[in-house]
């Protein structure tokens, strides 16, 4: 679902945070554990042999890398190829790519060496979707998917190289390619009716709906099973189904073609779906029309499993009555120009386990509880890539429902990774609430509407408080998150209350801006959190409107975010993804959470690792001593200290007297340098440079005796560099 923003919160005064990122050479993205445990390998273009050129890292939406995996991917032109190193056993390639707008053909293959006499058939016909209907949604879905069989078994280490050659497009953006050990086609099972005995026929362009109604219709009478063999049939016309089971050679044998295979009125249950594909022809996203390959009920007791759903609006999105004891698992959903699948209310105590989605141009999994409360669900071990419009996981209102196990990761504009919020007029949220175990990389944008971040993991009041539920969220990890890594909100801007929220146990690697970011009123608890490589460090929460209390954060154990954002006027300075990690060299102390034992008015400890030196930190005069300390978020291995003062004429030299100490604590402190004067000379810079012997600390204090000429200790600059 798309993120909405009323105007007032627009107009907030708030400084704009751009969404871009600087041009670089492509490496290998960060990768992380979790999700579904799938069949295949994934190799990223940019981790491969390639005369091609880098595209991106880029975190600004509308931009082709934005959408790729890692937010990189590599452009091959004519002669040009990626080489992908097989990291296991495979027989077969799935690429997942981009081409300009218009173009259609095909791409070579070459299998240690040798030239495929067929290639991969590539075409923009899915690609490059509009929906101005929905606020702050620009041009988007930039990727397909093609599959190819390689007619032989490789081992690991094998050279599968995918190019343009004389005669095939003349463009292509190669974002990835899926490397499977695909095994034979399934045979006729026993106890059941092939299609073909009802008329059917493969590969042919004919019309296979009645055979198929037909075979169903008998399989059902006589309880037997709906079989599918190999090949491709044309379903045009919606199929209806109730307690039958229908099962296909394989996703990589059987397909299903048609926008819309499944659509049911009603259902009683126990539907059957197995191993086969549905492949879609839906070039643009209409919300009036079912084209999704199962659409409607699935009952009571139903299964769908080892399916591959591509180029549909949806996967699956069930509503029309209610469905219960469900088991949907083990699928593979990509390329859908909306939802991966939605519990488009009424659902209850069923399970979503181990699915693999890739490139939905809305939610990945939702449960929307509309009308009726989805309850008592599970959300288990799946993965989600891409989702182009709005969030990996979410959940829009209902009662115990569980979130365990995933990963969700490169979500883009209008959305977050996992979001738990009252929105679109759902059934409240209620009962317990459970995420655990859950992961995400590089999840979370820059919101077009609100023109500041959506966190990682995220919760809206909406459309009313969250109040009268417990939510409790444990062992979440955020890597690498572009904007803030855990987000309060009323979507709204009216400063609806959240409450009855535990965070125990999360860890933070990497932030593009806060940790914590809230902004609205309520109490909730956060414990355990860990936080590195940390943007902004200290806790957004500046609430809108700015009439009502801030948010109260109770628990402990905390540690790498320490301190509260002070300027609610202003957003930070723009960052346009997480920080890397710092190398030799770097100054860690910038923009991190500084103190003071006093300061003189108009001159506060920020200015002295604001990066401006001309901005200066003075501390209270006639009074030494007195200290100046940082905070570096975590441990690090340092051995220098550089300390400025406003490089200008006007200052005449002077030496000041002061201490250098480490801490780990912020409690028990160790000398690093011991007393002694440092000559600060407008002639040289107004620079002192202190080296010491590397030491690990997180606190970093001086502490000023003595300056001959100011009765205070004087800093514009402080800066601590790593080992």
């Amino acid at each position: 679902m798309p993120l909405l923003l009323a105007a007032t919160l627009i107009a907030s005064g708030a400084a704009l945070l751009s969404g871009a990122a600087p041009a670089a050479a492509a490496t290998c993205p960060t990768t992380a554990s979790g999700g579904a445990s799938v069949p295949f390998r994934t190799v990223e273009a940019e981790c491969s042999a390639t005369n091609g050129a880098a595209v991106g890292p880029d975190y600004s939406q509308a931009s082709i890398a934005s959408e790729a995996s890692g937010r990189q991917a590599v452009r091959i032109g004519q002669g040009q190829y990626v080489e992908f190193t097989l990291p296991a056993a495979a027989n077969s390639i799935n690429v997942h790519y981009n081409l300009p707008d218009g173009s259609s053909g095909r791409l070579s293959v070459y299998v240690n060496g040798t030239k495929l006499g067929s290639g991969l058939s590539v075409t923009s016909r899915y690609m490059y979707i509009d929906t101005g209907w929905i606020p702050g949604a620009k041009t988007h879905h930039f990727f397909d998917d093609s599959r190819l069989l390689l007619g032989q078994n490789l081992g690991a280490g094998a050279k599968v190289r995918v190019q343009a050659d004389g005669g095939d497009v003349g463009q292509a953006t190669i974002d990835l390619a899926d490397f499977e050990q695909v095994g034979g086609a399934a045979a006729q099972p026993a106890n059941s009716l092939s299609v073909t005995d009802y008329g059917a026929t493969a590969n042919d362009s004919s019309d296979d709906t009645q055979a198929f109604r037909n075979a169903i219709s008998a399989a059902k009478s006589q309880g037997k099973t709906v079989w599918i063999p190999s090949g491709r049939f044309e379903i045009p016309s919606a199929l209806q189904v109730d307690q039958v089971t229908i099962r296909g050679a394989g996703p990589w044998y059987t397909t299903l073609h048609g926008n819309n295979i499944f659509n049911n009125g009603g259902a009683s249950g126990n539907i059957k779906l197995y191993d086969f594909a549905i492949f879609g022809d839906v070039t643009e996203r209409n919300d009036g029309s079912p084209d999704n390959g199962f659409h409607g009920v699935l009952g009571n007791g139903s299964v769908v499993q080892n399916l591959w759903i591509q180029d549909t609006k949806c996967g699956l999105w069930l509503m029309n009555g209610a469905s219960s004891n469900l088991t949907i698992a083990n699928n593979r959903i990509i390329d859908t120009m909306a939802d991966g699948v939605n519990f488009d209310g009424a659902v209850t105590n069923s399970t979503l386990s181990n699915n693999y989605l890739r490139n939905n141009g809305d939610d990945g999994l939702a449960l929307w509880s509309n009308g009726q409360a989805d309850s008592g669900n599970s959300l288990t071990n799946n993965t989600v890539v891409q989702p182009n419009l709005a969030n990996g996981i979410a959940l829009y209102g209902g009662s115990d429902n569980s979130i365990s196990g995933n990963l969700v990761q490169d979500t883009n504009a209008l959305g977050g990774g996992i979001l738990v919020a009252n929105r679109f007029n759902s059934v409240p949220l209620g009962g317990t609430i459970t995420v655990s175990n859950n992961a995400t990389l590089r999840a979370g944008a820059l919101d077009p509407n609100w023109q500041f971040g959506v966190g990682a993991l995220w919760f809206d009041a909406r459309d009313q408080a969250i109040t009268g539920v417990t939510i409790n969220v444990t062992n979440f990890k955020a890597i690498d998150s572009p904007y803030e890594a855990i987000q309060f909100i009323d979507g709204n801007g009216a400063g609806k209350t959240i409450q009855g929220i535990t965070i125990n146990g999360a860890t933070v690697q990497g932030v593009g801006t806060f940790v914590l970011q809230s902004q609205t009123q309520g109490t909730v608890s956060v414990s355990n959190v860990t936080a590195s490589r940390v943007g902004v460090v200290g806790t957004y929460n500046c609430p809108y409107p700015s009439s009502i209390p801030k948010m109260t954060f109770n628990g402990s154990g905390n540690s790498g975010y320490s301190g509260t954002w002070g300027d609610c006027a202003t957003w930070p300075p723009p960052n346009s993804g997480p920080p890397a990690p710092p190398s030799s060299g770097t100054n860690l102390a910038r923009g991190k959470a500084i103190s003071a034992s006093g300061s003189q008015g108009g001159f506060p400890p920020g200015n002295a690792n604001d990066g401006n030196a001309d901005s200066y930190w003075e501390s209270t005069n006639n009074a030494f001593p007195q200290s100046l300390t940082v905070d570096l978020g975590q441990g690090y291995a340092i051995n220098k200290v550089v300390l400025k003062l406003p490089p200008s004429s006007a200052w005449g030299a002077r030496t000041q007297t002061l201490t250098i100490q480490g801490s780990n604590d912020g409690n028990s402190w160790s000398t690093l340098v011991g007393s002694r004067g440092y000559t600060f000379d407008p002639a040289s810079g107004n620079t002192a440079s202190v080296s010491f012997g590397t030491t690990t600390q997180r606190f970093v204090r001086l502490t000023f005796t003595g300056n001959t000429g100011w009765p205070a200790g004087q800093v514009s600059e402080f800066e601590v560099d790593m080992a």
